[in-house]
């Protein structure tokens, strides 16, 4: 892995830490897979049906899963 990768799984990993949501999804927003998974696991702890909502209708399976499982409970 390059410093780069490692220094942007650092990143995530804080905002992750910190739930933010915002600078998790400009970093999901570009792809990133690993962004994309945290932001699902902070939106899910933060039960922010938006934010999944959003995800799940631009085609993430996790998120329309997790979303499902949170609406029918």
């Amino acid at each position: 892995m390059s410093e780069q990768s490692d220094s942007l799984d650092e990143l995530i990993e804080q905002l992750g830490e910190r739930g933010d949501l915002d600078g998790l999804r400009r970093i999901a927003d570009t792809g990133n897979p690993t962004a994309t998974d945290q932001l699902i696991e902070v939106a899910t702890e933060q039960e922010n049906l938006g934010e999944l909502r959003r995800l799940a209708e631009g085609g993430n399976t996790t998120a329309a899963d997790v979303l499902a499982e949170l609406t029918t409970d």
